[in-house]
């Protein structure tokens, strides 16, 4: 080969993007975690950040990105550059139940690209301990039969747990006044207080006060019950509620269009930490069962919540107050 055609070949190689490129990772990424320091979202967030800095061999930094029940944070991940540099700790609220009840500044279909689900909160129907109910079955007859006279308590009006509650309340035949708060910390300050009457609400946010004794839980949203919790029924024992099933995602997005290599690369890493038994006892410390699913399964459990969640909001015709 003469000087001139070698000198060819090498630009070529040169070139491609291959070699012209470095390799990924070659700096530091983030996670952003649209959710305050201490919420299950954010624990989960930085568990991920440690495990994927101990495979990809560099730092991975949480960033938390915290308000209007996660779109502030989810919009930053859905406009940031879809080089594989910044991550999302994504959630049921933001990305599946907000955009069913109100404009979102991002398409989550168009903006954002499933990488995988690791876990799935269960939901927990709970009430003061002294109320007049000892399992579902008792709780449902007493408040069918005073149709307007109860209460349930929410983190706000087309918040996941409001979301769920509706489900749950349609589904029963159930007559009763929704009462939203800023948060599930207030929901469930006010059943125990006594002036909201039943909540359902996150496992991780409920049992420590079930513990206490301070709520009484008589059932689960999950289709199977919880492992978390065995000894709680699931709603779809009931009448009328067989095959309920919902419970709160998390998992991990990226911004749409980031290149299928560098998804694939972060999706092979998750897949191999989640099967750590380490893991798995971290998530259940953390209140939150782990339920690990590829791109493939993930995204279609967000077609199918999108689905069964827009016909609640239409049957429940649930509008932000």
């Amino acid at each position: 080969m003469n000087r001139r055609n070698l000198l060819a070949a090498t630009t070529a190689l040169l070139a491609t993007p291959a070699l012209a490129q470095a390799p990924y990772p070659d700096r530091p990424l983030r996670i952003i975690i649209p959710w305050p320091p201490g919420q299950a979202t954010d624990l989960v967030g930085r568990l991920y950040a440690q495990k994927f800095g101990e495979a990809l061999g560099v730092n991975v930094v949480p960033e938390n990105r915290a308000g209007a029940g996660g779109q502030i944070g989810t919009d930053a991940a859905a406009k940031a550059a879809p080089d594989g540099y910044t991550l999302l700790a994504a959630s049921a609220g933001p990305c599946t139940f907000s955009p069913l009840v109100q404009r979102t500044p991002y398409d989550v279909e168009r903006d954002l690209l499933p990488v995988a689900m690791t876990t799935n909160s269960p939901y927990m129907l709970v009430m003061k301990p002294g109320f007049p109910a000892t399992d579902m079955a008792s709780f449902i007859r007493l408040v069918k039969a005073n149709p307007g006279k109860y209460t349930f308590g929410s983190s706000g009006t087309g918040a996941a747990a409001h979301m769920i509650a509706a489900w749950f309340n349609h589904r029963a035949g159930l007559d009763v006044v929704h009462v939203p708060f800023a948060g599930s910390i207030p929901a469930l300050t006010n059943v125990m207080g006594g002036s909201v009457d039943y909540c359902i609400e996150t496992f991780a946010a409920t049992m420590p006060l079930v513990r206490q004794g301070q709520l009484k839980a008589l059932g689960c949203s999950l289709v199977r019950g919880t492992y978390l919790a065995p000894e709680i029924q699931p709603f779809a024992t009931q009448p009328g509620l067989e095959g309920f099933d919902a419970g709160a995602w998390g998992g991990l997005m990226v911004p749409a269009r980031t290149p299928e290599p560098i998804v694939k690369r972060l999706g092979d890493v998750m897949a191999a930490f989640m099967q750590a038994p380490e893991v798995r006892e971290q998530m259940t410390r953390l209140g939150v069962e782990t339920d690990y699913r590829a791109t493939a399964g993930f995204t279609e459990l967000l077609r199918q919540q999108k689905q069964q969640f827009g016909e609640v909001v239409r049957t429940a015709n649930i509008k932000l107050d």
